[in-house]
């Protein structure tokens, strides 16, 4: 063991319980991570009554300043009934001890502040609401604009944009897609072997990838990789003033910023879902073929017969959906970010949850209002 690891020692004496410092309690000992850990750990196990216990600190290899205020604080900035130190740390203690404001006592919450919370929250809600339904509302009318006057749209914003978001994505949606339809063929496999129902696995791999899984993968790795760069780099606008620029000059930040990601998300997902959905099933019929012995010809046709086409029309509706609400959910965090790098990065974390969250509700309410088509 290490002498110089600053450490602690409890021994009980007759009228009490005698707490022993040890070892070197100094910034560049307590700096190493061990060595924290483990005296955070000791100083968790001690007495209730520290106050009523008696401290010896004459035993200490070195004691600076840094280990004097952690010393300090574990007394919680007060001094205990009975020190042991040598005249050299009872002045560096007394001079932390002047400099050191009283730690606050712990605030108990109320049923009012409970109550102001949720008024706060509700406020905030309330806050994000009328800011979508304000981008809502002006995408609509930058979408008008589009189409009354396409020869001054910001194609080359859309362009760039879509091949971002649909192109640079197709290697990793097709390679999570793949490796879901190998597992999800593989654990079927295993339970329908046992009815002896192999072939209902192109039923069951059908609907539910191209109904469900493909849409749905696709959209959570798009709201991961390309909802948070859109927040990423409206919000970078934001910290170096580049939006503040646009609204001087008078350029509408919403038909050239927030339209070419919507429709780019919006062109660029139902691709990328039936890409997914396509990948799957080649996953799903080269396990089938492995596991089971069926052959991709027959996968083929059975899977003609028991997915219906409304289901893939179903996934593409779907789809363009999930983009644009994901490029929206973006561009408001975006939009939202303070001119600090701190906020830059709660937006872009915001962002992806919140995107992922809405795709599996509005996933889920599209599965409830159209569940008698395609089945």
């Amino acid at each position: 063991m290490d002498d110089s690891r600053p450490r602690i020692t409890t021994e009980p004496l007759a009228d009490g319980v005698q707490v022993r410092l040890l070892g070197r309690w100094t910034a560049e000992s307590l700096a190493e991570q061990s060595h924290w850990q483990d005296l955070q750990s000791e100083l968790a196990a001690l007495p209730q009554d520290w106050r009523a216990c008696t401290w010896e600190l004459a035993q200490l290899d070195r004691m600076d300043h840094t280990g004097a205020q952690l010393l300090w604080n574990t007394w919680y900035r007060q001094w205990p009934d009975q020190v042991l130190a040598l005249p050299a740390q009872r002045a560096m203690l007394q001079r932390v001890a002047q400099f050191s404001s009283q730690l606050p006592p712990r605030k108990q919450h109320t049923a009012w502040d409970l109550f102001l919370r949720m008024g706060s929250w509700v406020v905030t809600v309330e806050e994000h609401v009328v800011d979508a339904l304000r981008l809502l509302g002006q995408l609509v009318l930058d979408c008008g604009r589009l189409v009354r006057s396409p020869r001054s749209a910001p194609w080359r914003d859309i362009s760039g944009n879509l091949y971002r978001i649909g192109a640079a994505a197709l290697p990793i949606t097709a390679l999570v897609g793949f490796l879901i339809g190998v597992v999800l063929a593989y654990l079927m496999s295993q339970q329908l072997r046992q009815f002896g129902a192999d072939a209902f696995i192109v039923n069951v791999l059908g609907i539910s990838l191209i109904r469900e899984l493909g849409p749905m993968l696709a959209a959570i790795l798009i709201a991961g990789r390309s909802g948070s760069a859109i927040t990423a780099q409206i919000g970078v606008m934001r910290v170096t003033e580049e939006l503040d620029a646009m609204k001087v000059m008078g350029i509408p930040q919403g038909y050239r910023l927030v339209l070419p990601r919507a429709v780019a998300m919006a062109v660029a997902m139902p691709l990328l879902a039936v890409w997914t959905t396509l990948a799957a099933l080649l996953g799903g019929m080269l396990a089938a073929d492995l596991v089971l012995g069926l052959t991709p010809a027959y996968f083929v046709n059975a899977l003609a017969r028991a997915v219906l086409v409304s289901n893939l029309w179903l996934a593409v509706a779907k789809s363009v959906v999930f983009g644009l609400l994901i490029a929206l959910i973006g561009c408001h965090y975006g939009l939202r970010v303070k001119p600090n790098t701190q906020s830059l990065g709660e937006g872009t974390t915001a962002s992806v949850v919140t995107s992922i969250t809405v795709v599996i509700v509005v996933d889920a309410v599209f599965a409830i209002v159209f569940k008698d088509i395609g089945i």
